[in-house]
């Protein structure tokens, strides 16, 4: 799949060019080799690679490169990558003809100076002959999303949805909570928008449905009902509180109500209630009562439920202030099942339905495509990209723009959220940009930071000791940058503050000047010079400034680390105490060449340092946790060399518990299934130095 922007007619040199991308926020991620480049997932297609000469074009760059690759290039489509002299891939296109395509960039006439300087830029590339367009479509989004060039519009969230499961592999089929690989046998509905939004579902339907949502082994060891039967969300099936028969059709109607067959699925209900009512059973009738409630209950969360949508997604895209939005509103067996705004990087001058049709070729290249999908604006190459949808999805699939009746109803209130959506992203912006300048007065930088990186450590009495580092910037915590660090050295007393940040200091910068070279000098942008931009749309590698949750002793040891490593005058080291009585407000700061000092009680930005302050703590404790809790149900048998889960699993289920495999003789080993003797005396000597 493709964006938008590659997707013009054979014009002329000057129309068929691609329209700007913004570049100073956007890099390339991952270089990856010819060979290793595959096609969009469920779909087979012979792709022959195929690159120039290495001596072709030995020292040119720009539309010089361009003009000598041109012409051993076949009239064929495929995927082209515009490359570097660093080999960071700085644009992915797809075109009909490769060598029409690329002549275009060779004639040197350009739209604007951005795509002037793409051209530029370029000292090589390479490229990946398809046998039709479509192939060639469909490898572009993949390319896309897994290089991130810097010059395409990218999209910044690309979390996997979450569907609803009733399993199918269990006499008493369970509703879950499921996200990822269809690996588990059973019915999926979705998607839906959010976790919430299953969450709240679920609750319903167990409310209405009365069906469990407890794991096999929990349902196996059950000799009494669970509270989730006293209070009314679940059947009983594990203790014979119902058969399995009744129980079976409580599943059938459940998968009745989430395939779109609900008004026969309360239908039934009511019939249900009414003769338990005139057979003067009126606890039954309450029952379903309570079951017809809770349907209710479902639907009324559901926003809109048209009558003529079966199965569509619904996309409106809205531009203002130099930012996207774009709503994405999924329909599910006529139902509502939530919405997502998506805010991709794209150059402003871009017009709306060239960065929608984009952001549609990589939406659906790794997501299951609809029978119909719903657009608030025309895309180009429209039919192009519908035809490749159909083709991954083994079935029709349409696209296309509502212009009257209740789909267009759908485009009008997907369209209104997006602008909402926009509007409260930029008043969150504008205020991270007021509290990025006051940060930078208050501390005496020359310009608002880019990248502040802020470090705490958590343990208990020097226990499964954890280093974490939270990020944020103009928009706000950047969580795919968090990192934590399990300290690791031997050498530190437990408990010491001060040497487990000087590890997680000099680890940190050590692998930041191997993987992207010196810091830029204090005040220079970190983000204009390409050896400090990640894959991560432009974000730095480089932190303007760090805060350390610690005080001077705190902030010795990671000036010391600093100095070591040549960097103490290119990053700005901020220390924050925990003033008189710990209480907030009372912090004291401690900056190089100042006396430490505080802040007034209510200045904003005493209150954006506590707020990355308390983010950090909250990520620092919850990797403790986690680490601990993974110690906490270690096995000794984990230790064992060449037992794995099988054989683990089988000594457990002989012996009972690690202690007592821990005491059993060879003799006794061996007669586990799976166990030889040779492993058998594996395991005994671990347990018996002696």
């Amino acid at each position: 799949m493709s964006p938008a922007d590659h997707k013009h007619k054979q014009r002329g040199a000057a129309d068929d060019l691609p329209p700007e991308i913004d570049l100073e926020d956007d890099a390339a991620e991952e270089i990856v080799e010819p060979e290793a480049v595959s096609a969009a997932p469920d779909v087979a297609f012979t792709a022959i690679d195929w690159t120039p000469h290495a001596g072709d074009a030995d020292g040119m760059v720009g539309a010089e490169v361009i003009q000598t690759l041109v012409k051993r290039l076949p009239n064929a489509p495929g995927v082209y990558r515009m490359m570097n002299a660093a080999g960071d891939v700085l644009y992915v296109g797809k075109a009909r003809s490769l060598k029409k395509r690329v002549t275009n960039y060779a004639q040197g006439r350009f739209h604007t100076s951005r795509i002037g300087r793409m051209v530029r830029e370029t000292s090589t590339m390479e490229f990946v002959v398809t046998r039709t367009e479509i192939e060639a479509l469909l490898l572009e989004a993949n390319l896309i999303k897994r290089l991130r060039p810097r010059f395409n519009v990218l999209m910044r969230d690309d979390k996997s949805f979450p569907y609803i499961l009733l399993t199918g592999d269990h006499v008493s089929p369970g509703i879950y909570k499921h996200r990822g690989a269809r690996s588990r046998k059973g019915d999926y509905f979705g998607p839906f928008a959010s976790a919430g939004a299953v969450g709240r579902t679920i609750n319903s339907l167990q409310r209405a449905f009365l069906l469990r949502s407890c794991t096999n082994s929990f349902y196996e060891n059950r000799t009494r009902p669970c509270l989730l039967y006293q209070i009314k969300r679940c059947a009983g099936p594990c203790t014979g509180e119902i058969s399995h028969q009744d129980y079976a059709e409580l599943v059938s109607e459940a998968k009745d109500f989430l395939s779109g067959r609900s008004q026969k699925v309360k239908t039934e209900i009511s019939g249900a209630m009414q003769q338990a009512s005139q057979d003067l059973d009126f606890e039954r009738a309450a029952i379903y009562r309570d079951r017809l409630a809770a349907l209710s209950h479902v639907q009324s969360h559901q926003g809109i439920n048209p009558q003529t949508v079966e199965e569509a997604d619904v996309f409106a895209i809205h531009q203002e202030g130099g930012q996207v939005c774009i709503q994405v509103f999924f329909f599910r067996t006529g139902q509502n099942w939530g919405n997502r705004a998506y805010f991709p990087k794209a150059d402003p001058a871009l017009e709306g339905s060239e960065v929608l049709g984009s952001f549609l070729a990589q939406f659906y290249d790794d997501k299951p495509t609809p029978r119909a999908i719903l657009l608030s604006h025309c895309v180009e190459e429209q039919e192009l990209l519908a035809e490749a949808l159909s083709t991954r999805a083994g079935r029709k699939v349409s696209i296309s723009v509502p212009q009257r009746g209740e789909k267009k109803d759908l485009t009008d209130n997907a369209l209104q959220n997006a602008r909402e959506a926009l509007g409260r992203r930029l008043a969150e912006t504008s205020t991270q940009t007021r509290l990025l300048t006051g940060f930078a007065e208050t501390f005496g930088m020359v310009k608002p930071p880019v990248r502040i990186e802020v470090y705490d450590n958590s343990h208990i009495m020097g226990t499964n000791a954890v280093g974490a580092m939270v990020v944020a910037g103009p928009e706000g915590f950047v969580k795919n940058q968090y990192r934590k660090f399990n300290i690791r050295s031997t050498e530190i007393t437990p408990g010491d503050d001060f040497g487990m940040m000087r590890e997680v200091m000099e680890r940190r910068f050590s692998r930041l000047l191997k993987e992207h070279g010196d810091a830029p000098q204090r005040g220079e942008a970190a983000g204009e010079t390409e050896d400090d931009i990640e894959g991560n749309g432009g974000f730095p590698a480089w932190p303007d400034v760090i805060l350390i949750d610690g005080g001077q002793g705190q902030m010795s040891a990671v000036r010391k680390i600093l100095s070591d490593l040549g960097i103490e005058d290119r990053v700005v080291a901020i220390g924050i105490a925990k003033g008189q009585d710990r209480d907030a407000g009372r912090e004291r700061f401690f900056v190089k060449g100042r006396d430490s000092f505080s802040l007034p009680v209510r200045d904003p930005v005493l209150y954006f340092v506590q707020r990355l302050r308390d983010e950090v703590h909250r990520f620092a404790i919850g990797s403790h946790r986690a680490r601990r809790k993974k110690e906490m149900v270690k096995s000794p048998l984990d230790e064992i060399s060449g037992i794995g889960p099988g054989r683990k699993r089988a000594l457990l289920l002989h012996f009972g518990t690690a202690k007592a495999v821990s005491r059993a003789a060879v003799e006794d080993l061996v007669k586990v299934d799976g166990i030889s003797e040779q492993v058998a005396k594996l395991v005994y000597n671990h347990f018996h130095e002696s």
